[in-house]
């Protein structure tokens, strides 16, 4: 027979707070006798209490909220060793106080929350405090979900490392601690999508207010070190911020050797071991290369932003996002760009809106190279920095850059994940989890290393947040992936939560699916000549046969990402669209025009939004 969860709730005899928390803690364990027993432990008065918090056993708890923690009451959980005694030997984990006891009540109660899914739903990995090894944990890839969880799982009073040791790009590319996001993917991209805006903004729009610009060319080596020098910037506080949190950083190659021992190997080639009870690989991934001759030539998202001298005439390979966005930033600076597309455009996502991006940047110069792909890449003259490309369909073009952004694969090779017997996908390198453990279950993975997990920052973030509570905290938190929102900083931005409609009409059944949409002109473009044929975008996708339950949003139109945010909200709360139909918009916003719908597709009314 299991034994039930033993809590044990400290305070004093006066305090409203240690009674109400007591008689909801009490009448669970009745209720629930078999799962629940509650140790109580109550002091005469404020001072007695106190004298034994601060001087017996706050400061003996491994968990550094605990040391903070000075209010009545103070609850934790005994991992059963001696149950009825207030011993800091016999503490499993920290709860808090009042606030954090009834919210542990309600989770504990809750049939569908995620306290249902107990510690026990991940294979045990053979933890314990007296584990005799290095580090607790150590965390391989220095990118922003290494970074949130070493901090996290150090601030729960676990002994944590860090690695990260960046491998130069095929061209030769490097940068320092923070990863992808921050060095060579959303960053630098966003920074620069917002030169392209104001070049645009300024080139299409200000005449229309009656502002006289001269048109003025783009100084790419400004912007590039004005970007750069940014990013250093952050490079240097995620070291600090480290040393803060009391997290040691080491900026080296980690290696398998066995399942609890790294081989590191520094810069300078020197190798050492270190060992750790448990790991998490969070080493991201990178572009993945061309497999055609002459495909050294080209350069990846890795090299774009760091490219020294303005790219000029591009040639960008593929329809990811990632093509897309560098693609459009580089035309709004001035520069030729083309996009070769082998199938369609942003596979994945709704089908609609990544074809009006695609109408949008070609009525704004960007040239498109449909149903082809490159099949040779090679210099044009000798001693020429041009490059000749022949496609598939036997046309020949020569280009400054050569972009690659047809897909990533994950940074798992040399890890010697086969030391340790972690499954991959064997396609592109992906680590197989499940509730982020590995096949090996002192290993755990988060963010883009891991197979079917969107690759997104936030998404690193919060998974590896919640991982490291429930590995050294209270906390059995499991990252939800569902209605994960997301912004494509495509010319014309793309704000996208939930299923697309084909993707609804597959889940819900057509006949169960109905859209809401609207074309509209956003108030900030209506001055604009050069607009005329440009029209935002909005869609709402609703289940009838749920009350009309939300279930995408799409939004295409400026500030995309601003816009959506707190829509995201909403349809993670599970809103129906009458509430839409109630909320008063902001006049006179983009925003508003979510909550303004009224056209759906099955009336087969015309969806071009009038005035106001």
């Amino acid at each position: 027979m299991v034994s039930p969860q033993v809590i044990h709730i400290a305070g004093f005899k006066t305090c409203g707070f240690y009674r109400r928390a007591t008689s909801v803690l009490t009448s669970i364990s009745v209720l629930f006798p078999s799962k629940l027993k509650i140790v109580d432990h109550e002091y005469p008065s404020r001072d007695a209490y106190r004298a034994w918090l601060l001087d017996e056993f706050r400061s003996k708890m491994s968990d550094t909220r605990a040391h903070k923690h000075s209010s009545s009451p103070f609850v934790w959980i005994s991992n059963g060793s001696s149950p009825e005694k207030a011993d800091p030997k016999d503490v499993e984990s920290f709860i808090g106080g009042h606030d954090d006891s009834l919210k542990w009540c309600r989770d504990f109660c809750a049939p569908s929350d995620a306290m249902t899914k107990s510690k026990d739903s991940m294979i045990s990995d053979g933890h314990v405090s007296d584990h005799g090894y290095d580090y607790d944990l150590i965390v391989i890839g220095g990118g922003s979900g290494g970074l949130a969880t070493s901090k996290e799982a150090s601030a729960l009073g676990a002994k944590v490392a860090l690695l990260d040791f960046v491998k130069p790009s095929p061209a030769g590319t490097s940068w320092g601690l923070g990863g992808t996001c921050v060095n060579v993917g959303c960053i630098p991209k966003k920074l620069m999508h917002n030169a392209a805006l104001l070049k645009e903004s300024l080139h299409l729009d200000s005449s229309g207010f009656g502002i006289a610009v001269e048109e003025k060319g783009h100084s790419w080596e400004s912007m590039r070190e004005n970007v750069n020098n940014y990013i250093r910037g952050l490079n240097f506080k995620y070291r600090v911020s480290l040393r803060e949190n009391e997290v040691t950083y080491l900026n080296k190659y980690g290696r398998f050797v066995d399942k609890h021992t790294l081989e590191l190997t520094d810069k300078k080639g020197k190798k050492t071991n270190v060992t750790a009870s448990r790991f998490l690989i969070a080493t991201g991934g990178r572009p993945s290369p061309l497999s055609i001759p002459g495909a050294e030539l080209a350069i990846s998202s890795d090299d774009i932003f760091h490219k020294e001298a303005n790219p000029g005439k591009t040639l960008c390979i593929g329809a990811s996002y990632i093509s897309l966005e560098c693609g459009g930033f580089l035309s709004a600076i001035g520069n030729d760009v083309t996009i070769a597309v082998r199938s369609i455009l942003l596979r994945g996502f709704d089908r609609e809106c990544a074809e009006m991006i695609g109408s949008y940047m070609a009525n704004h110069g960007i040239k498109f190279k449909n149903k082809v792909v490159p099949t040779k890449l090679e210099k044009s003259l000798r001693g020429s920095s041009k490059i000749k490309v022949t496609f598939s369909d036997d046309s020949v073009e020569e280009y400054d850059t050569v972009l690659v952004a047809v897909g990533r694969s994950a940074c798992t090779p040399g890890l010697g994940l086969e030391n340790v017997d972690v499954e991959t996908n064997p396609k592109n390198g992906k680590i197989i989890t499940k509730l982020d453990q590995t096949s090996c279950p002192n290993v755990y993975a988060i963010g883009d290393v891991v197979e079917g997990c969107p690759e997104l920052t936030p998404v690193a973030i919060q998974a590896g947040k919640f991982l490291a509570q429930r590995l050294f905290g209270k906390l059995n938190e499991f990252m939800d992936y569902r209605n994960v929102c997301t912004t494509v900083f495509t010319p014309i931005e793309f704000g996208t939560v939930g299923y697309s409609e084909e993707d609804a009409k597959i889940e819900f059944g057509d006949d169960n699916v109905e859209v809401y949409h609207s074309y509209f002109k956003p108030l900030e473009w209506s001055l604009s000549e050069k607009r005329s044929n440009d029209d935002a975008y909005a869609k709402i996708i609703v289940d009838k046969g749920d009350n009309e339950r939300v279930v995408g949003i799409h939004f295409l139109g400026p500030n995309a990402g601003e816009t959506m945010q707190g829509y995201a909200v909403a349809i993670k709360k599970g809103i129906i669209f009458k509430d839409l139909e109630q909320t008063i918009g902001i006049h006179p916003t983009c925003a508003e025009e979510l909550v303004s719908l009224t056209v759906t597709k099955g009336s087969g009314k015309d969806a071009k939004a009038g005035g106001c």
